[in-house]
């Protein structure tokens, strides 16, 4: 069975990852992809759970190989891509694929997908306050938070290109428009 493809995606800190753990708690019907990176694993991470971490070779084999269904180089050497394996895995399972990814692949995807994908946008109430939930993190440096946030006013001008755009200023109201536009996508 061929399933559906629900995309989230939004700028570092917009609140997408969290809004997407809570749907997979919700709908059994549901399951996480998970991409592929090059670059090392972080601490708590795990190798087919966090994401499939191979090196950078191997990804660029990958790609000439035309193992991916998107990819791109998010920084130099810094690859970030989807497994065509992977949608095939949960495909077979019988269930719909979940995404949490950038606005570039988010939006590659959607195209090649079409109806069968659902994009939805997850908008911080301001550029202030992803800043500000950047830096309670404590994993990111002055200039990373700098780069995340010239990269995040960029993505901000694609939201319109999504199917949905959920306001995320409060949680529980982001929870349950997610869930309601995700129950009527799979239905």
């Amino acid at each position: 069975m061929q399933g559906k493809l629900i995309i989230f995606s939004a700028p570092s800190g917009a609140g997408k990852t969290t809004i997407v753990h809570h749907l997979l708690n919700v709908f059994p019907a549901l399951e996480f992809s998970v991409s592929a990176c090059s670059r090392p694993m972080r601490k708590g991470e795990t190798n087919g759970v966090d994401y499939y971490f191979i090196s950078v070779e191997e990804f660029k084999q990958k790609i000439s190989d035309e193992e991916f269904v998107e990819w791109e180089e998010v920084y130099k050497d810094n690859f970030y891509g989807t497994l065509k394996a992977e949608i095939e895995r949960i495909w077979k399972k019988g269930h719909h694929i979940i995404f949490d990814m950038d606005v570039v692949g988010g939006l590659n995807l959607k195209k090649q997908f079409g109806e069968q994908a659902l994009s939805i946008f997850v908008m911080p109430p301001s550029i202030k306050h992803l800043e500000s939930r950047l830096q309670m993190r404590e994993t990111e440096t002055p200039e990373s938070i700098a780069r995340r946030i010239g990269k995040a006013e960029v993505e901000l001008q694609t939201a319109k290109q999504f199917d949905t755009i959920i306001l995320n200023d409060k949680l529980e109201k982001a929870f349950a428009e997610a869930e309601k536009v995700v129950r009527e996508f799979i239905k």
